[in-house]
């Protein structure tokens, strides 16, 4: 009798959730794009006082971070949940989820800063239409990278709460590099548009 392959309902109930947050980061994007043809001025003069160097920096430390996100994909996928050995290659799934959180914790600090500095320079959030929609993306941006942090920290403490690290672990460490990859992706866009879109 021949066995039919299915998806894993958990991945595909993911993939779907993350379509709706692609319906949601699109409406976004819009406010952006319809502020930048409605008032031209206005977004060539506020985001003068973007920081493009530290932006890009931190966009770097994100990108990183998905990277080694995989690196924990592959470790899960070969059933390896500790490292092996000192070399980073035979690090486990759980030593290349402290790494992407370490990186996305900075990522989220180096917002929290670029925030208080534009605050400083005289831009809140109730300053004009720009402002409140950078605050907006870049928030809700934010607020999607702490929860991949909430995630990862959870499916780490599984990986050392479990005795046999199997199928089940594997899949959720795939659903979690999943919301991490989509929110790393979103951010690519957003840090065009936003910092370097004139």
């Amino acid at each position: 009798m021949r066995t039919v392959k299915r998806p894993d309902p958990v991945a595909v109930g993911t993939i779907v959730w993350l379509g709706s947050e692609v319906m949601f980061f699109a409406g976004l994007f819009a406010i952006y794009f319809t502020l930048r043809s409605t008032s031209p001025e206005l977004w060539a003069e506020q985001s003068a006082k973007l920081n493009v160097p530290f932006a890009t920096v931190n966009t770097i430390i994100l990108v990183l971070s998905s990277i080694t996100c995989q690196m924990g994909v592959f470790a899960a996928e070969r059933f390896q949940p500790y490292r092996t050995g000192r070399s980073p290659l035979k690090w486990g799934m759980t030593g290349w989820f402290f790494l992407t959180f370490a990186l996305g914790a900075v990522f989220v600090t180096g917002q929290v800063w670029e925030y208080a500095s534009l605050v400083a320079e005289g831009m809140p959030i109730s300053a004009n239409s720009y402002a409140s929609a950078f605050y907006l993306t870049t928030g809700f941006h934010a607020l999607h990278v702490t929860g991949g942090l909430v995630a990862f920290t959870l499916v780490i403490g599984r990986a050392f709460a479990v005795k046999n690290f199997g199928r089940k672990e594997m899949t959720t460490s795939i659903v979690v590099s999943y919301y991490w990859h989509f929110v790393d992706v979103v951010w690519i866009a957003l840090f065009l548009v936003i910092y370097f879109l004139r």
